[in-house]
């Protein structure tokens, strides 16, 4: 039975060849040589592949400014099936490109990517002084009455409920995040707003919406069913880019995503 239960299931290979309709009945001959491998999934998540190009909109001496596709790493994930990621695309004309920030897998935008280790160096030190300015665009679930606010809610990790992150006023972090509305549409019943976190915390966009009543669409997280399924993917953009590059002037990128509610 554990062999019948294997091809069934579609969890082993027998002569190097995975049965394709489900069968079950296999005839094994006295001459013939079987040879069974354990092909059992792995326990972790695979992503969807990325047939978007990495556009690279910005390369000099020290930096490249890329802006990244959803479902896109930033870095390589866990298994050979994660491999595809923002570094290992760069890597083969840049192969001295060092990763100083990340996007989630399920966010597209703006990253900067060190070349120098003077850039290495300066970058690394604005990200922990919160110097680079960052601006993300993102869709929501219902309507937004205020034009402009901010969240100011503290963060922590929700250890039973990994990966999730919580609002926790007990040992949370303090996570503030500005954001502007700017497109209503109540027929969709969506909201359009511009989003800069002051704070970098894990989640924190993502998190700081849902607890204000507006869930991202398409958070796998954080949003309830209806705003999960409302679309593909999660709708949150990183859409501005601001720093001081390494020879002390400052540079920025904007880079907006059509997400009009008409």
């Amino acid at each position: 039975m554990y062999l019948t239960d294997k091809i069934s299931d579609r969890l082993a290979v027998i002569n190097h060849c995975q049965n394709p309709a489900g069968f079950i009945k296999y005839t094994f001959t006295s001459s013939e040589f079987i040879n069974v491998t354990d092909v059992t999934p792995p326990a972790y998540y695979i992503a969807p592949r990325c047939e978007e190009e990495l556009q690279i909109l910005h390369v000099d001496d020290d930096l490249i400014v890329v802006n990244k596709p959803a479902f896109l790493y930033t870095v390589p994930g866990r298994g050979p099936e994660n491999s595809d990621s923002v570094i290992t695309r760069l890597q083969p004309d840049y192969p001295e490109a060092v990763i100083v920030h990340r996007l989630d897998l399920d966010t597209s935008g703006l990253l900067v990517v060190a070349r120098s280790e003077r850039a290495r160096q300066v970058l690394s030190q604005q990200i922990r002084d919160r110097e680079i300015q960052k601006t993300y665009q993102a869709v929501v679930w219902g309507i937004i009455e205020q034009d402009e606010g901010e969240i100011n809610l503290p963060i922590g990790k929700d250890w039973e409920n990994r990966p999730r992150c919580k609002i926790d006023y007990e040992e949370g972090k303090a996570s503030l995040t500005y954001f502007t509305v700017e497109q209503r549409n109540p027929d969709t019943h969506r909201t359009l707003v511009t989003l800069k976190p002051v704070t970098g915390r894990q989640h924190q966009l993502r998190l700081h919406l849902k607890s204000i009543g507006h869930p991202i669409l398409g958070c796998d997280l954080y949003a309830h069913d209806e705003a999960l399924q409302a679309e593909p993917r999660l709708m949150l953009h990183a859409c501005g880019l601001a720093f001081k590059h390494p020879d002390g002037q400052m540079v920025s990128w904007d880079v907006k995503n059509d997400w009009g509610l008409d």
